[in-house]
């Protein structure tokens, strides 16, 4: 059975991240490794966890030149992680080196590529906060556009917003996997996550993989936190 759950090792040091790690891993499917984690920690956490077999999504959000995220991706790729961040808005040049740099280096090293996943508009975003940078006032429709141009671009997944799912499903290729962050149990707050569903409404909707934080870091068991949250994808 496929567990969708990828937990956001989103704490300050790599001794709560592998004591984190350690603790929920037989409920999860993957863990994620941020800019908080990855600047306190650099690239021995992702070995560390990779060394326990662990899948590892790296979430630096890669956003530049062209040749220059190619050469971050094929870094990324020589770490191993089987999942990583690039933001749309960076362009179709840049998405396609990307997607590239990936599919070459992991040739090479005779090892799956990971999975480059576009970043469309971050959840904390809504239309106050895109009208502010002078562009689209609607989330949803730059979500779209934004899609259509990865897909294009021949990336493999995107990262959205839980609202945007059942349109991205109608509107990708099939085969393109959608990573959904601001997942949220009944009793969370929603805090600066604007756009929000349950983990079991969304992989309805369509989600591939559900990216949870605080519902599990921040309970008081972790462990049976992730736990009860996989139950109710059963």
């Amino acid at each position: 059975m496929h567990n969708p759950i990828i937990v956001a090792l989103d704490v300050p040091d790599a001794a709560q991240a592998a004591t984190l790690a350690r603790s929920v891993a037989p409920h999860v499917g993957a863990f994620k490794v941020g800019k908080e984690l990855f600047v306190a920690a650099g690239p021995d956490i992702v070995r560390e966890l990779r060394a326990t077999g662990a899948r590892v999504f790296l979430d630096l959000k890669f956003h530049d030149i062209p040749n220059t995220v190619a050469k971050a991706v094929a870094a990324a790729t020589r770490l191993d992680v089987q999942m990583l961040t690039i933001h749309c808005s960076g362009g179709s040049a840049m998405m396609r080196a990307a997607e590239q740099a990936a599919q070459d280096t992991a040739r090479l090293l005779d090892w799956p590529a990971p999975l480059v996943l576009g970043v469309t508009v971050l959840t904390s975003m809504d239309s106050a906060a895109l009208s502010e940078l002078g562009g689209e006032l609607d989330p949803a429709a730059q979500v779209r556009r934004l899609a259509l141009l990865a897909s294009n671009a021949g990336l493999r997944g995107l990262v959205c917003s839980p609202l945007e799912l059942t349109t991205l499903r109608s509107l990708v290729p099939s085969g393109l996997q959608l990573v959904t962050p601001g997942i949220r149990t009944t009793q969370d707050a929603a805090d600066d996550q604007k756009r929000t569903l349950s983990a079991p409404e969304a992989i309805k909707a369509g989600a591939s993989w559900l990216v949870i934080g605080r519902p599990i870091y921040a309970a008081s068991d972790p462990a049976a936190a992730a736990q009860k949250i996989l139950a109710t994808l059963a």
